[in-house]
């Protein structure tokens, strides 16, 4: 089973560069987008065989995620925690047999940290989330989580310390959620490959100079990870400052 992840930075602006060309050739099972930034029907979306689901933000062109999937999930769910984590379009649960799938797209701690105390009660809330899914069945959680985990995780480790996106409280949220029994499937896979980022600014060249930084990933629960046959980031896809990641499965006999 192949599944993957990208955020696109606005659905509309990525198919006018080589969105649905990427898009047929992966091939994927379940295709997870973040930062969608529209509501559905505000662009032609057209991808045959493929369910379609869609929890877009409040804000229009903000925020967003989608999930299309060849496989049909027993059940669909729309954000998590209430109202104080909802209105943003930042999560999209499907139920499969063997697993749950999560989409996410976490929110940013902004300049200066200003959203830092959303942020931490967001990840505390969100790790507990998908503990309560876990306990149910295992989880395949993927998406844009606004965090580089480790210094090996961005190009430029130093100077970013205390950022958004680097700051130690956001990378001791990441700890303690692998913790919790959840497996960064791209680092199982390629414990020491350096160079290896899903994100680039698009000032300074970053992207020609790569000098990026891994925030996208797909977690697993811990006991699924002996089915992780293949987890990558494909750096040469363009169309946005994220590229894809994807994760393949071996089946348990159930898929």
């Amino acid at each position: 089973m192949k599944l993957i992840s990208w955020n696109v930075n606005g659905l509309r602006a990525c198919m006018k560069k080589g969105f649905r060309t990427f898009f047929d050739d992966a091939g994927a099972d379940i295709f997870c987008l973040q930062e969608t930034k529209m509501q559905q029907g505000q662009a032609e979306v057209d991808l045959p065989g493929y369910l379609q689901y869609w929890n877009s933000a409040a804000r229009k062109g903000y925020s967003g995620t989608a999930v299309f999937t060849r496989r049909q999930p027993l059940s669909a769910a729309y954000g998590f925690g209430g109202e104080k984590f909802g209105g943003e379009g930042r999560v999209i649960t499907l139920e499969y047999p063997e697993f749950f799938l999560v989409n996410v797209y976490t929110p940013n701690s902004k300049d200066g940290l200003a959203r830092l105390p959303y942020r931490m009660e967001w990840d505390d809330a969100f790790r507990a989330y998908l503990r309560s899914l876990d306990a149910s069945k295992p989880v395949v959680v993927c998406g844009d989580m606004n965090v580089a985990h480790e210094e090996i995780d961005l190009k430029n480790p130093a100077p970013n310390r205390g950022h958004a996106g680097f700051s130690d409280e956001e990378r001791q949220k990441m700890t303690a959620l692998l913790a919790s029994g959840f497996t960064d499937s791209f680092r199982l896979l390629h414990p020491g490959e350096t160079g290896a980022y899903t994100w680039w600014s698009y000032r300074f060249h970053a992207r020609r100079t790569n000098a990026g930084w891994r925030i996208d990933y797909f977690l697993v629960s811990d006991r699924l990870k002996s089915r992780i046959k293949e987890s990558g980031i494909r750096a040469e896809v363009m169309g946005s400052d994220h590229c894809p990641v994807e994760l393949v499965l071996n089946s348990d006999g159930t898929a």
